[in-house]
């Protein structure tokens, strides 16, 4: 995330929000950011309007956050960008249901049609900050203005501005294109009320003082929890084993990881992202944590593995509770192909695994 994704499994990276100027949040600034639209990596191949739909509702997606997290020593993999996309329809998100999110991976060597061999200097603003975001800048890619996907619907009457699909139009057209629409004196609004707030990702990594308090601590729960498991079970072989003794167990079980994970993010109570590829997610719940067989292999055939996870906290920035129901998760994991295969100069699909709390604690975390 930070421009070096040479980590070892045992290393964690945070990611936090901070407020950055536009211009650093475009694509050849290769930036980690949430909201806004996304800086696409390679400006051709990029997803159809029908790859970046809800397989729910069937509504365009919205993009959520984007990590560059480019491999170290792997020339393919010199640029590399993990995008993820959510629906923003409320009733799509069920419990512990992934099909409301997407996510794609995008790599370029270093010598590539899009960008220079050298980066750009950090501190070093652009000839032209504020470029048109309509039209990706080399490949001529025509932008959609609502959400800023692939999108080549124009509209007719001006002609000036496109849309992924009829969904999109109509939403502009309703919130301000209606006023705007081929009259030359109107106030044009440049961000969409579709989006969700735009911040830069910056990242540290985690305490290893703290870690190792957490692991250490994490042991001796484990330890507790497999005698407390033996203590349960030799009580129900004494005793008629019934529903409401096995929910105890559940419960008490899925309080202790829920405790562990606080202890864990305590520290950093700010954290959004916890980047660790090929290391293990902090899962928030006992439940719906998936096997090695839930994990789908990558098209390619290499094994998928756990790269970066997606914390309860964003929620308090998205500003997705102000209209009632809202979106929500647990934490969201992302697997990703352990060869970062090249995909046909396409975004390749990888695989998320969303998690949600198994009751009310959930709202400890976000109000934190």
């Amino acid at each position: 995330m930070s421009g070096d994704s040479n980590l070892s499994s045992a290393e964690v990276v945070l990611g936090f929000l901070e407020e950055a100027e536009p211009w650093r949040l475009l694509s050849p600034q290769f930036p980690s950011k949430v909201g806004g639209k996304p800086a696409w990596l390679r400006q051709t191949g990029l997803p159809s309007p029908a790859e970046l739909e809800c397989e729910i509702c069937r509504l365009p997606m919205v993009f959520l956050l984007q990590v560059y997290a480019p491999i170290s020593g792997q020339d393919r993999s010199f640029h590399r960008t993990l995008f993820l996309f959510c629906c923003k329809t409320h009733e799509c998100y069920t419990y512990n249901d992934s099909r409301c999110f997407k996510v794609l991976r995008s790599q370029l060597p270093r010598k590539n049609e899009f960008y220079p061999y050298d980066p750009p200097p950090e501190d070093e603003p652009p000839s032209n900050p504020e470029p048109d975001q309509s039209v990706l800048s080399v490949s001529g890619v025509k932008l959609c203005w609502v959400c800023g996907c692939p999108g080549n619907k124009a509209c007719s009457r001006c002609h000036t501005v496109t849309y992924c699909g009829k969904h999109h139009q109509t939403l502009h057209w309703k919130d301000t294109h209606k006023r705007e629409c081929c009259n030359q004196e109107a106030s044009i609004v440049t961000t969409s009320t579709f989006l969700f707030p735009e911040s830069e990702l910056v990242t540290e990594p985690e305490d290893k003082e703290d870690k190792k308090k957490g692991d250490t601590k994490e042991a001796e729960e484990e330890e507790e929890e497999e005698e407390a498991s033996v203590d349960c079970h030799s009580v129900a072989e004494t005793l008629a084993e019934t529903d409401l003794e096995e929910m105890a167990m559940h419960e008490t079980e899925d309080n202790k990881v829920f405790q562990r994970f606080k202890k864990r993010i305590a520290p950093e109570p700010h954290q959004v992202v916890r980047y660790s590829r090929e290391g293990r997610p902090l899962w928030v719940s006992s439940h719906h944590i998936p096997s090695d067989q839930d994990i789908p292999a990558c098209t390619c055939g290499a094994k998928r593995t756990f790269e970066f996870q997606v914390m309860p906290q964003l929620l308090n920035s998205l500003r997705v509770d102000s209209t009632g129901a809202s979106i929500d998760w647990g934490t969201l994991a992302v697997y990703t192909c352990s060869a970062s295969c090249n995909h046909d100069d396409q975004y390749c699909p990888e695989f998320i695994w969303k998690q949600d709390f198994s009751s009310d604690p959930h709202t400890q975390i976000k109000s934190t």
